[in-house]
């Protein structure tokens, strides 16, 4: 098999890139070029940061600020409205600007080289109460927090300034 022959084979078993691709896929593209996300800072009069708990193969376990890979032909403001939607269970505004761009690369080539737009978002409806973290957290679920949590993921450590009380002020 040449490779054109090979590119339109995944094509024809890639579905529509605009809504997702299958994993292997995904994972395969992961590998051979950056991927561009959406960061959420939203922050609470109390000048406490809302984290969502992941727990994967990929990043292992602990708090991170929500966010998305930016699908093929999605503008960033529709990957910001989906994350709160399928994250938190709510909506939200956000300035029109990124805060930050932050790149960040990890040893694995899966998932090992990101362009994170971090935005600062504010709640415009009541998250999902039943997504509310327990003790232990479960995943995908959020919790407010008054400053970076010990257990923050490492690939969100380039935020740990934001989530002070002082990036309130702007």
């Amino acid at each position: 098999m040449t490779l054109p022959e090979a590119i339109q084979a995944l094509e024809d078993l890639s579905g529509d890139p605009r809504t997702s691709l299958p994993e292997d896929l995904f994972l395969f593209a992961s590998r051979i070029t950056p991927l561009v996300n959406v960061d959420l800072l939203i922050q609470d009069q109390d000048h406490r940061t809302l984290l969502t708990w992941r727990s994967d193969s990929h990043y292992g376990s602990g708090w991170h600020i929500p966010g998305g890979v930016i699908r093929y032909q999605e503008t960033a403001c529709h990957r910001l409205h989906e994350v709160a939607r399928l994250e938190l269970g709510a909506s939200v505004d956000f300035e029109p600007a990124p805060i930050a761009v932050m790149e960040s690369m990890a040893p694995t080539r899966n998932r090992g080289h990101f362009i994170s737009l971090l935005y600062r978002c504010r709640l415009t409806s009541a998250l999902d109460p039943q997504r509310a973290a327990a003790s232990p957290p479960a995943p995908g679920t959020w919790r407010w927090h008054p400053g970076p949590p010990d257990d923050l993921l490492p690939v969100h450590h380039m935020y740990r300034g934001f989530l002070s009380q002082l990036s309130m002020l702007h």
